[in-house]
């Protein structure tokens, strides 16, 4: 089983049992950790995707160590200008064990309520009257004796109309 999981703003594939180098996590070595932000899981031919995340999956992992990454020369230079610049940094990173992966949420694709068949028709009336002009709408709202219809928006007309 594998999850696609954002970390400290970074998103990794992890596994069970796997060491992951990720930016510096607050906590000392040895302390326990779980991610909830699991994009994606998979399980064979399972794969539950979230959107954007999958709700009630967790991923725990456990500190192993802090240390630093090796070192990157950052070289700037002007030619002909005599600007020459030479930078180096060593990122903060943090060695995480994933110690497993939980899904206990539901699937993206759950049951959809139903809606009252009334409702729709409401709808579909409404939609007749989106599909209208402003022009069109007032000329209705003028046949129907409604008053002061001249400053009324679209919306406002469908409101009245419906």
């Amino acid at each position: 089983m594998y999850a696609i999981v954002e970390i400290a703003g970074q998103q990794f594939k992890v596994a069970k049992d796997q060491k992951v180098f990720v930016h510096r996590l607050a906590g000392e070595e040895g302390d326990s950790v779980s991610f909830d932000k699991v994009l994606l899981t998979g399980d064979g031919d399972n794969i539950t995707l979230g959107a954007p995340a999958i709700e009630g999956a967790l991923v725990d992992a456990k500190i192993t160590r802090h240390l630093k990454g090796d070192k990157v020369i950052v070289f700037k230079k002007k030619r002909r200008k005599g600007y020459r610049v030479k930078n180096g940094h060593r990122q903060s990173l943090t060695e995480i064990s994933i110690e497993g992966i939980s899904v206990n949420g539901k699937k993206a694709s759950s049951a959809k309520k139903e809606e009252p068949k009334s409702d729709k028709k409401e709808e579909a009336s409404n939609n007749d009257l989106n599909n209208n002009t402003v022009v069109e709408l007032r000329e209705m709202a003028k046949e129907k004796g409604i008053e002061g219809y001249s400053s009324m928006k679209k919306a406002e007309l469908i409101a009245a109309l419906s």
